[in-house]
């Protein structure tokens, strides 16, 4: 029987996985910041449940410490864990960018770091990380720091492939969109000082969007997250061998968008979506 590290489980996307993989026969150790709130993934006999802030090194350490005695193997590592830094950079306050960039890129780099040892001993092993279409181009205003993070994961992937190809350690990368029942937009940080007012113009444009996203999302008219969680299954089987796996209609559009006109051309394409 396979295991499966996932971080970011107590809701969402993480969640989805954790359960969708034990129904598969998978044992998966499950981690989350607050275990003591955890009251539907521990029903489950092949699921156990770690605490884990990625941002902590002795929870990171613990974690892959107690995953591995508990399963003797891991085979797979999801980085899921994230959260999202909203609003104009000059108005973000200096612990919100630190925040965002230790979740999202630095998180991951704690956890592959941690594993290294673990999957250089049995000879080869799996990342998978949960990217987002905003990690290959920029869809709105005010993403400036979550796209930097993003950005970083990409290019942090792409450039391990090379010292890890040659042991054996396989690296995956999902770049996913918005998807109904997402938890996401509740968990933003929105940068904001109410004695700067230059920017109220486009920001309530573009708080109008997240609006209308979160409303779309309610009524389960965005991406199916299952098609997501089908795609994080199809490559910790080896069904597909992808590096990067684009999902969502919304990201596949930007990307035909972005490749098919010069960089300056759907710069100017986005920002009058916003004027």
């Amino acid at each position: 029987m396979k295991t499966i590290f996932i971080t970011g489980t107590s809701s969402g996307l993480g969640k989805l996985t954790a359960k969708y993989f034990a129904q598969q026969g998978w044992n998966v150790a499950a981690t989350m910041r607050t275990p003591e709130k955890e009251t539907e993934l521990n029903k489950y006999p092949n699921i156990k449940i770690f605490k884990l802030d990625v941002t902590d090194l002795e929870q990171v350490k613990t974690a892959t410490v107690g995953a591995i005695a508990a399963f003797g193997k891991i085979d797979v590592v999801v980085n899921n864990a994230g959260m999202g830094t909203y609003g104009a950079l000059e108005l973000a306050k200096e612990k919100d960018i630190d925040w965002q960039f230790a979740v999202n890129t630095r998180g991951p780099i704690n956890m592959i770091r941690a594993f290294l040892p673990h999957f250089r001993t049995n000879g080869g092993g799996m990342f998978i990380n949960i990217s987002s279409f905003m990690g290959l181009t920029t869809a709105a205003p005010l993403g400036s720091l979550y796209n930097m993070s993003k950005f970083a994961l990409e290019g942090l992937t792409e450039g391990l492939y090379y010292e890890l190809k040659p042991l054996n350690i396989e690296l995956r990368l999902i770049e996913q969109g918005g998807s109904s029942g997402n938890n996401f937009l509740k968990s933003v940080v929105f940068n904001a000082n109410p004695d700067i007012k230059d920017y109220d113009p486009i920001v309530g444009k573009v708080m109008a969007r997240f609006a209308a996203a979160g409303e779309l999302g309610q009524r389960g008219e965005l991406d199916d997250p299952q098609a997501i969680v089908d795609e994080i299954h199809a490559l910790a089987t080896g069904q597909r061998n992808k590096f990067r796996t684009l999902v969502g209609q919304a990201g596949k559009d930007l990307m035909a968008l972005r490749n098919s006109v010069p960089i300056e051309t759907y710069l100017e394409t986005i920002a009058a979506n916003f004027g």
